[in-house]
């Protein structure tokens, strides 16, 4: 553990594939974070058509893919995630939620994975970027889904500058969260990567129209609309 310096990453695995953790995420109460996703979606492209295919990568359970199909009803949102289990919860959720005209979802792995359209007018995505052990493949994915105009819209942990600051971030946001979730969360957040790290990403897969930003204690998000 360090004491001193700035915390380090650890990466942790890829893929949630157990169907514990699958279970428990699709479970969980992630209302405020995922609410803000769609709620800061809006804001960063306020007065933007969302009424065509949005590509959602690594949907997980589909929670944000559900709130972000009902907050924009024009859209048709293709999600995909490499974990079997996660999505077998996420096609029940959406089963359920009669929305399985509006939601496709499909496993596979970035950037292998072959979506229903070769470009989308948006890409999204919430919480992938700090299990890639290769950040790259998101950036290179996204360079190749956003079809020109494309709005880019991409959320994700920020990694605290110390131990104790992470251990107050999930003594904040997980304390009443069962144990499994606890865990994931500081390994999450020990994964996760920091403002400054994700702005080099952006300049080492030359996508200088999006930006990074900090939006909470725990949160960035790197936006930005394709040039037409």
């Amino acid at each position: 553990m360090n004491e001193t310096g700035p915390l380090q990453r650890t990466p942790e695995p890829e893929l949630m594939d157990g169907e514990a953790q699958a279970r428990a995420y699709a479970e969980a109460d992630f209302s405020e974070p995922h609410d803000q996703f769609v709620t800061l979606f809006g804001e960063f492209f306020s007065g933007l058509a969302v009424d065509g295919g949005v590509a959602d990568l690594g949907c997980g359970t589909a929670d944000v893919t559900l709130r972000f199909a009902r907050a924009f009803p024009d859209c048709h949102v293709d999600g995909v995630d490499g974990s079997t289990a996660m999505l077998a919860h996420a096609r029940a959720a959406v089963s359920t939620a009669g929305l399985d005209a509006r939601i496709s979802l499909l496993e596979g792995r970035i950037p292998e994975a072959v979506l229903p359209a070769a470009t989308y007018p948006v890409v999204i995505s919430n919480s992938l970027l700090h299990h890639l052990h290769r950040p790259g493949v998101m950036w290179a994915t996204v360079d190749r889904l956003a079809e020109p105009g494309a709005a880019v819209f991409v959320m994700d942990l920020l990694r605290p500058a110390s131990e104790a600051e992470l251990e107050r971030l999930v003594t904040t946001h997980a304390a009443g969260e069962p144990e499994i979730l606890q865990r994931d969360f500081r390994a999450s957040l020990h994964a996760a990567f920091t403002i400054d790290e994700v702005e080099a990403q952006l300049r080492d897969a030359d996508l200088d129209w999006l930006d990074a930003v900090v939006v909470s204690d725990r949160h960035l998000v790197v936006s930005g609309q394709r040039p037409g």
